[in-house]
């Protein structure tokens, strides 16, 4: 993954002080958000897992916490002349919230690729006090033009994670599960996307329980904070897999990357295929509807099994607003990842019985079709054909591919050839 390094800057951190000042004004605007042991998880893993429910919030996401701290701690002048914020949705969902409750004006950019779920709950939250821009691909696009609109207006921007008041509220879900936790906390998981969360979380946490093992945790496909904590400074990354929109930056704060070198014990890196098969298990298990990012935090569970036996896990769940239209996505990704779905190009002999000796003599009893496409050659004659197979178990695989090959049958395995996969599939 290629990048480019960037500057340091010499910054302030947030103040535990601050951030209790935050839970004051954020009383009666924010819920206090349920922390819940979670019988399942606890069992398969052997330790005792508690969840903090930010899916539960009032925006289904922490991100409301931020958004209101920073513009609550804005003087009124500036408030009259309107607000201006970036964001893949979450944060969005928070400013459009703030603005209708303290009934200011507010332009929020979204990158176009933002689930229309997300995009019709900022307009819900807001009312008549939000207009939505959608520009660009990416939270950078949007930020980028989030920035050009506050230069030209005189506006105050809301940043979506690099910002004191934004980190120190933010850092309230942090008092909060210290509050409620009548026991020692051995492991707390926090999702990063910026860092604003991990930030203002981290910084409770060290001041008020320092034993507590902090670890953050980001999508494979986007490590920005992970890159930059080893790369020692903020690292732009060029490209990155967006489909955890919740958690996916080129670029974390300046502010955020500080307090996170600092203060978090480590980072670990979750696929994105592994984080949807943590959605699939939670509505299936618990009936919670988590959202990639807010999946995150269990998702990296698996990654830590063997010392986190017989310890107390705190995971934050970071947000609950999954579009449902992304369910079929959702459960192919998690079918890849577990080696459950395969797809071929299969070059079938032109002769009469060819298919039945495929079906009756090389797909297992288990083995299940969801896709058969021939392409045609000539009005004579068919060309090769694209074909899905959904198994039982992963070890039905290699099975599957020696019948294929006692069975003299050409194909070409397309799920380990990316570029050839993603244009047929």
């Amino acid at each position: 993954m290629s990048m480019v390094v960037e500057a340091d800057k010499k910054l302030t951190f947030p103040d535990l002080d601050n951030i209790y000042l935050a839970a004051e004004r954020l009383r009666n605007v924010a819920t206090h958000t349920p922390l819940q042991e979670n019988l399942n998880l606890s069992d398969r893993y052997g330790a005792t897992i508690f969840l903090k429910r930010e899916d539960l919030q009032v925006v289904r996401s922490y991100k409301l916490r931020g958004a209101y701290n920073k513009m609550a701690s804005l003087p009124a002048e500036a408030l009259t002349k309107g607000v201006v914020c970036a964001s893949a949705g979450n944060h969005a969902q928070g400013v459009a919230y703030a603005c209708r409750k303290m009934g200011v004006q507010g332009t929020i950019f979204m990158p176009t690729t933002t689930p229309n779920q997300k995009v019709k709950q900022v307009k819900l939250f807001g009312k008549e006090f939000v207009e939505v821009v959608l520009i660009g691909d990416t939270f950078d696009d949007a930020y980028s033009a989030a920035i050009e609109y506050v230069n030209t207006h005189d506006c105050t921007l809301v940043h979506p994670f690099d910002d004191l008041q934004v980190i120190e509220g933010q850092g309230t879900v942090g008092l909060e599960i210290f509050k409620d936790s009548n026991f020692k906390i051995d492991y707390l998981l926090m999702a990063i996307g910026g860092g604003g969360l991990a930030s203002g979380v981290s910084t409770v946490f060290k001041q008020l329980s320092p034993k507590t093992k902090l670890i953050g945790v980001e999508p494979l496909g986007s490590p920005s904070m992970k890159v930059s904590i080893d790369e020692g400074r903020v690292v732009t990354l060029d490209e990155i897999d967006k489909f955890v929109d919740g958690a996916a930056v080129k670029r974390v704060g300046e502010t955020t990357f500080e307090v996170c070198q600092k203060y978090l014990d480590r980072v670990v890196l979750v696929p994105e295929g592994k984080v949807c098969t943590t959605i699939l298990k939670l509505y299936d298990e618990d009936a919670i509807v988590a959202e990639p990012a807010g999946a995150l935090t269990i998702a990296a569970l698996d990654l830590l099994k063997d010392e986190i036996k017989g310890k107390n896990v705190v995971c934050l769940v970071s947000g609950g607003n999954n579009d449902i239209t992304r369910t079929e996505e959702i459960k192919e990704r998690s079918l890849l990842y577990e080696g459950l779905k395969h797809y071929f190009i299969i070059r079938f002999p032109q002769r009469a019985g060819a298919m039945r000796e495929f079906l009756s003599g090389v797909l297992g009893p288990n083995d299940d079709i969801t896709l058969f496409e021939y392409s045609k050659k000539t009005n004579r004659e068919r060309g090769p054909a694209l074909v899905g197979l959904e198994l039982k178990s992963r070890a039905d695989f290699e099975p599957l591919l020696a019948r294929m090959h006692e069975a003299k049958i050409q194909f070409e395995y397309l799920n380990d050839k990316p570029d050839l996969f993603e244009f047929l599939i």
